[in-house]
C-alpha cells in the first residue's frame, strides 16, 4: 500500500500501549499521526499528517533525526532514544521507539514510531549530562551550537551565534546576551534574538539595581525565573536569566523573555541554557583576551613605528648641537682664534650648544621615567606669585628678542593662590608652554593667565575645593583643526618642515601632559587653524578657595589695573 496507511481504531492502538504512535516515510514526511493527548496542547492531528518532518510537528534537530530514520530502515534494527520535538513554540522532550515496517519482497521504506512524553519528574530524575548524546535529547543541539562557537574568535560572532542558537531552539520570544563589567553602571544589550510577533530592544541598556531580578541574577550564580502578573518595559511575562563564567567570575548574562503568555521552564531547557552557557562564559573569556592581545600587538607596533619615526626625526636635532660643540672646541685647539675675545666668543657658543644638548636630553629622559613610572614627584603648596615670577625671568627675555608683548595676568586676590603641585615640575610645564609659543610667534606676543574656578575634586586621596585654569595665548602659526589630535602622542612632530625650522624633539607638549595628569589635573590644546594662533590650558588642583577682591571698577580703571597686573613681573 502505497498511500496513507491509516492506525488500528481506538482499541487497537491503545492495545499497543503506545501514548504517542505515528508512520513515517524514509524522508520523515509523516503519513498517520495519533496522540490522544494532543488538545492539551492545541496539537491538530490531522495538520500533522501529510507535512514533511521539519514543517509542524519536528525535532529540534531534524536532519540528525532524518538520517536516524534512514539508518534504521538500512539495518531493519529498531532503535530507541530520545529526541526533543517542538510544535509552535512548546517543546516535548519524547523517548521513542522507530521501528521499520517490513514488506515483503521489497526494501522498507517506512517506519513505525511509538512515543511516550517525558513528565517533568522523569526528566528531572534523569541525569540527562551524563547520558550518551545520542540518548541526550538536548545535548546534540548544544553540541552543535558550542562546535559552531569555538570557531571564532570574534566577540560580536559569539554573541550573536549564541542568541540566535538559544532563541532559535526554544523559541522564545526574545533571546538576550548582556556584557558584565563590575566597573558598569549599566546592562548593555550585546546582541538580540527576536522572534517576529515582538519588538526589539537591541539598542537598550539599563540600570540592573532599578529592577529586582537582576540584582538577584547578579548576587547568585544560579539561573533566575521570573514570572511577571505585570508587564516589564520589555513586555515580558516569563523571564529565565543564567548567567556566565569563566573561572568563577561572571562576564556575561543571558536573558530569555516569553512575551504574550507565561511559559513554564522545563529542567531540560533551564540545564541546556546552563550548560551552554558555560560554554559561552568560556568563549568569551578567549575571545577578550585575544582582543586584548590583538590591540596590545598593535600598539606595540605603532609605539615601534613612532620611536623610528622619533628617531629618525630627533637625529638632526641631537647632532647638531654636538657638532656645535666639537667645531668650537676644535676652533680653540686649533689655534684659529685671532684674540682671547674671539676665543671667549667660541667658548660662549659651545656652552650654549651644550646647553641645547642637555635640555634634549633631559626631555628624552624624563618621558623615559615617566613611561617606567619611575617619577616620584612630592607635592606641596605652591605659590602662583612665585611660580609666575619665575616664569617672566626666564621667558620674558626671549620675549623681547623677537619683538614680542608678553603678559603675565593673575586674579585680584586678597590671599595667597596655593597651587597643589610640584613646584619643579610646574615651572617646567610652564616653561614648555610659553618656550613653545614664543618659538612659534612672529608678530604680536603672548599671554599668560590663570584663573580660578570653585569646583570640588577629588586627587591624592583627598578632596580640593577648588582648580586653578592657567592658560597660554599666542599669536602664532597655529595648528590645523585636524592636526590637532597629535600634538600630544609621544614621538609625534605635527611638520616635518617645522621641525626643521624650528627645531626641537616633539616631547614638550607629551611629557608636559604626563606631568600635569601626575599632579591630577589635565591638558588643553585650542587653536582655530593654521595662522590664528594656540592657546594651551592646563588646570591644577588649589589648596584653598582664595579671597577674591570684589571692589568694583569702570571699564577704563579695570583695563589700567590689568595693565599693571600684567607687568608688576616684568617691573620685578
Amino acid at each position: 500500500m502505497k498511500g496513507n496507511i491509516p492506525l488500528a481504531g481506538p482499541t487497537g492502538w491503545q492495545d499497543l500501549g503506545a501514548e504517542l504512535i505515528f508512520i513515517q516515510d524514509k524522508s520523515g514526511r509523516y503519513l498517520s499521526f495519533a496522540w490522544p493527548d494532543a488538545y492539551k496542547y492545541d496539537i491538530v492531528c490531522e495538520k500533522i499528517v501529510g507535512s514533511s518532518i521539519d514543517a509542524v510537528f519536528s525535532p529540534v534537530l531534524p536532519e540528525v533525526y532524518q538520517k536516524r530514520i534512514q539508518k534504521i530502515l538500512e539495518r531493519r534494527i529498531p532503535e530507541q532514544f530520545y529526541c526533543l520535538f517542538r510544535y509552535q513554540g512548546q517543546f516535548f522532550p519524547l523517548e521513542l521507539v522507530i521501528s521499520p515496517i517490513l514488506v515483503k519482497e521489497e526494501k522498507p521504506h517506512r517506519v513505525l514510531v511509538m512515543g511516550h512524553l517525558l513528565s517533568e519528574v522523569e526528566m528531572s530524575h534523569t541525569n540527562l549530562s551524563s547520558l550518551p548524546s545520542h540518548l541526550d535529547p538536548y545535548q546534540q543541539l548544544l553540541t552543535k551550537i558550542a562546535r559552531k562557537i569555538r570557531r571564532t574568535l570574534n566577540l560580536e560572532t559569539i554573541w550573536q551565534q549564541t542568541v540566535d542558537s538559544i532563541g532559535n531552539a526554544l523559541q522564545v520570544s526574545r533571546c538576550l546576551m548582556i556584557a558584565y563589567s563590575t566597573k558598569a553602571e549599566q546592562l548593555e544589550i550585546k546582541a538580540e534574538y527576536c522572534h517576529p510577533c515582538s519588538n526589539s530592544i537591541l539598542d537598550c541598556s539599563f540600570d540592573w539595581q532599578a529592577e529586582p531580578y537582576w540584582r538577584q541574577a547578579l548576587m547568585q550564580s544560579e539561573p533566575v525565573i521570573v514570572d511577571q502578573l505585570a508587564l516589564d518595559a520589555f513586555q515580558a511575562k516569563s523571564v529565565l536569566v543564567v548567567s556566565t563564567f569563566y573561572q568563577n567570575e561572571r562576564n556575561g548574562l543571558i536573558c530569555l523573555q516569553q512575551c504574550k503568555h507565561l511559559r513554564p521552564w522545563s529542567a531540560a531547557e533551564i540545564e541546556f541554557v546552563q550548560e551552554l552557557a558555560d560554554q559561552v562564559g568560556t568563549a568569551i573569556a578567549h575571545a577578550t583576551l585575544y582582543q586584548e592581545l590583538e590591540q596590545a600587538t598593535h600598539a606595540a607596533e605603532e609605539a615601534s613605528r613612532l620611536k623610528s619615526e622619533f628617531l629618525a626625526s630627533t637625529t638632526h636635532e641631537l647632532r647638531t648641537p654636538l657638532n656645535g660643540i666639537i667645531g668650537f672646541l676644535r676652533l680653540i685647539l686649533d689655534g684659529m682664534a685671532d684674540d682671547p675675545e674671539e676665543q671667549r666668543e667660541f667658548l660662549e657658543e659651545a656652552h650654549n650648544s651644550a646647553l641645547h644638548l642637555l635640555n634634549l636630553i633631559n626631555d628624552i629622559l624624563d618621558l623615559a621615567k615617566i613611561e617606567a613610572g619611575k617619577m616620584v614627584l612630592n607635592l606641596s603648596p605652591v605659590d602662583l606669585n612665585e611660580l609666575f615670577e619665575a616664569v617672566n625671568n626666564f621667558t620674558c627675555p626671549q620675549a623681547q628678542q623677537k619683538n614680542l608683548s608678553f603678559k603675565l595676568k593673575k586674579p585680584h586676590t586678597h590671599t595667597p593662590i596655593l597651587l597643589y603641585g610640584n613646584y619643579q615640575r610646574l615651572l617646567q610645564v610652564m616653561l614648555n608652554l610659553v618656550g613653545n609659543a614664543i618659538k612659534f610667534t612672529h608678530e604680536g606676543g603672548i599671554v599668560v593667565s590663570a584663573e580660578v574656578v570653585k569646583k570640588k575634586i577629588f586627587c591624592h586621596d583627598q578632596e580640593f575645593p577648588a582648580i586653578a585654569k592657567i592658560s597660554v595665548a599666542d599669536t602664532g602659526i597655529g595648528v590645523s583643526l585636524e592636526q590637532q589630535a597629535k600634538l600630544f602622542e609621544k614621538f609625534v612632530q605635527i611638520d616635518g618642515s617645522h621641525t626643521k625650522a624650528y627645531g626641537g624633539t616633539g616631547l614638550g607638549l607629551a611629557i608636559s601632559q604626563k606631568l600635569v595628569q601626575a599632579m591630577g589635573g589635565q591638558i588643553d590644546f585650542y587653536s582655530m587653524g593654521e595662522g590664528l594662533g594656540s592657546t594651551v590650558t592646563f588646570t591644577v588642583p588649589l589648596c584653598q578657595v582664595p579671597v577674591m577682591k570684589t571692589v568694583p571698577l569702570s571699564s577704563d580703571e579695570e583695563d589700567e589695573e590689568d595693565d599693571v597686573s600684567d607687568l608688576i613681573f616684568e617691573s620685578e
